[in-house]
């Protein structure tokens, strides 16, 4: 694991989150809770920004198809997690701080977008 003095600021890691959320079609960002949290105009979010509740490292929690969640947590536990309120709902926390790797949550965020967005948004992306 990375020194923690290593790990990106926060800035930049919103930044790398905005620049892979906001290039889909039909995204907005917006705050709830107090985190940045990425969303379809109109629909339910897909994305936000946390901090992990044990030690306040920077994570994106997404929306993920089922199977998925116990899939990743269980190959990487150190690095994906069941987030706290919708964890439940199939949710799954990234650490951003560990082998960050901006390809890999731009992968995550869109598979997350497609759980969210209208039919036409997607074909729009596959145009």
């Amino acid at each position: 694991m990375p020194h923690p003095s290593r790990a990106p600021s926060d800035d930049l890691i919103l930044e790398g989150l905005r620049r892979v959320c906001l290039v889909l079609p039909g995204v907005e960002e917006r705050i709830n809770h107090g985190m940045p949290t990425f969303g379809i105009v109109g629909r339910r979010a897909f994305a936000n920004l946390h901090e992990h509740q044990a030690d306040g490292r920077p994570t994106v929690w997404f929306k993920a198809a089922p199977g998925v969640q116990d899939e990743l947590v269980e190959q990487e536990p150190d690095r994906f997690f069941v987030p706290p309120y919708l964890g439940p709902r199939g949710w799954v926390g990234l650490r951003l701080d560990v082998d960050l790797d901006w390809d890999e949550v731009g992968g995550v965020v869109e598979e997350a977008w497609r759980l969210t967005a209208p039919k036409k948004l997607i074909a729009e992306l596959d145009g």
